[in-house]
């Protein structure tokens, strides 16, 4: 089955692999599981009671734990910084400030020729479930030399991601088996299946975490920012979000507005829609997103032999549905859904076009490694091995989603996306099965509102992002009340450090001088 994300991190979007190789295991050791805990009630999370101050993080060197050779920069340039870790304890659940605690990692990234610092510079990449500390790493290469010197880059694993107490309920073969799965929830055979899956699925992640389960959300995510800022000592906070690091901003600006610097939020998601309009809205982007692709594809070797892109598609899910395809040197077949998958990662970046089209070709000869390849980037699958992105993210989305929707809201969906998505709409559909079964207590975030931030937000928004529609951005600059808009005609998910020198120059420009785009920038493709 398909987890269809209504966001995902930019970790991929700035070229990030896995870059850490035991790195922060001094500080992580006994780091918080919370398997068998017994918190406050699960669902009693509040910010009422107020948070403990946070004394200094206590960092450690942690570069012989990095894969300096993988971050893509030259000796000289390596030279010149410095990796320190550090783990923060913070509350599982703000309301019990004293009652059970959890380690959030954090790597702070300094440059060693600051001569004039400007603070830290905390940085998300989305999901939710993807790693800040890889986002960090992986933001070397990209930042200009004019930024870095002047902050100190701070990337954290939110709670239950990568090496902060991370949510994980299923095994790497039970993953592969819940990912191919691709129930027609259309026939009641296929609607049963999906329900079940996600009922077993939901059953495994509660059974091992218990009411602990339910702490994992965005409104206690934003608290542990300002715990973080307050370990690395800075009286405000600079912020750079990707995603649904633009929720978590958001919800972090309007919870504590008089300590932001600067915040730049990029490819917002939009805080007006609810689960089923902002998934409908996403799909809508992805078959806006494919058709883009599929002009390219008519005018690029070999992409343009597939004739129609969009039908060879639909022929080639046909044909994974009768026989799911083979991959070269693995065991795993490809099903419709990892198809779909795979289509769907390709269209997050500009540049995967062209490996689209490679595995598309492949495919509509029988092999499917192309697209398997895709849909493990997709899903985070290194050796064999998942991140525990996809359980980070269900979490999370679920914990910030009211409970629902219901069977008959599911089939009408099913029925409707079919028709009006018709590459991505049916398991668009099967994917809201998880949340329906998902644990009863939980946190929906508040419309996020800061018109008195003692300086401007900046949101950017791409007016062809699938993950994101550009709505999403319009939407949260007049939410949030005291934000500029900054736009690109790009393609592809987020905008900062994807090619355009218009929109980098303005974001530098921001986060050094805090001085905004004139209202209504547009910047070229």
């Amino acid at each position: 089955m398909v987890v269809r994300s209504r966001l995902r991190g930019a970790a991929t979007a700035v070229g990030v692999a896995a870059l850490l190789a035991g790195c922060t295991a001094s500080v992580v050791e006994g780091h918080g599981d919370v398997s068998g805990s017994s918190p406050a009630p699960a669902g009693s999370s509040s910010v009422a009671v107020p948070a403990p101050s946070q004394p200094p993080a206590q960092f450690q060197d942690c570069s012989s734990g990095i894969k300096v050779d993988a971050l893509g920069l030259k000796p000289a340039q390596l030279a010149q910084l410095s990796f320190e870790c550090a783990a923060v304890s913070v509350p599982l659940d703000y309301a019990d400030p004293s009652g059970k605690h959890i380690r959030l990692v954090v790597v702070r990234i300094h440059d060693m020729t600051d001569t004039s610092p400007t603070g830290s510079l905390q940085v998300n990449p989305g999901g939710p479930g993807a790693s800040g500390v890889e986002l960090a790493l992986g933001l070397l290469s990209k930042l200009s030399d004019t930024v870095l010197p002047h902050f100190d880059l701070v990337g954290f694993d939110p709670r239950g991601v990568g090496l902060s107490s991370p949510v994980d309920c299923l095994s790497d073969a039970e993953q592969d088996r819940f990912d191919a799965a691709s129930p027609d929830i259309r026939t009641a055979a296929g609607f049963a299946r999906a329900k079940a899956l996600a009922k077993t699925y939901a059953a495994r992640c509660s059974a091992k975490y218990g009411p602990a389960l339910a702490e994992y959300d965005t409104v206690q995510a934003a608290e542990d920012m300002d715990q973080i800022r307050q370990a690395v000592g800075d009286d405000k906070l600079n912020y750079l979000g990707f995603s649904y690091g633009t929720e978590l901003g958001a919800q972090y600006i309007h919870m504590f507005p008089d300590k932001v610097r600067v915040a730049v939020l990029d490819g917002a998601v939009d805080p007006l829609y609810d689960t089923l309009t902002s998934a409908a809205k996403q799909l809508q982007g992805f078959e806006d997103a494919f058709d883009q692709f599929a002009a390219w594809c008519r005018s690029h070797d070999p992409c343009s032999t597939l004739g129609d892109p969009r039908h060879a598609v639909y022929d080639i899910v046909a044909a994974a549905r009768s026989a799911p395809l083979g991959a070269a040197g693995d065991t795993r077949r490809v099903t419709p859904a990892l198809v779909i998958t795979g289509v769907s990662e390709a269209l997050y970046s500009r540049p995967e076009w062209p490996t689209l089209g490679r595995a598309l070709v492949d495919a509509r000869s029988g092999a499917g490694t192309g697209l398997l390849d895709l849909a493990d980037r997709y899903y985070r699958r290194f050796n064999g091995h998942y991140a525990n992105l996809i359980d980070a993210f269900n979490t999370v989305s679920c914990n910030d989603s009211p409970p629902g929707p219901s069977d008959e809201t599911i089939r009408a969906t099913a029925r409707e996306w079919s028709k009006r998505y018709p590459m991505f709409g049916l398991s668009g559909a099967a994917s809201l099965f998880i949340c329906q079964q998902w644990q009863p207590h939980r946190t929906v975030p508040p419309l996020p509102s800061a018109p008195d931030t003692p300086n401007k937000v900046l949101v950017i928004g791409n007016l062809h992002d699938p993950a994101t529609p550009y709505q999403g951005a319009k939407d949260l600059t007049k939410t949030l009340g005291n934000a500029r808009l900054l736009s690109w005609d790009g393609e592809g998910h987020t905008s900062y450090l994807q090619g355009s020198s218009c929109i980098d120059d303005y974001v530098n420009a921001y986060l050094l001088q805090v001085s905004l785009p004139p209202p209504g920038t547009t910047c070229p493709r």
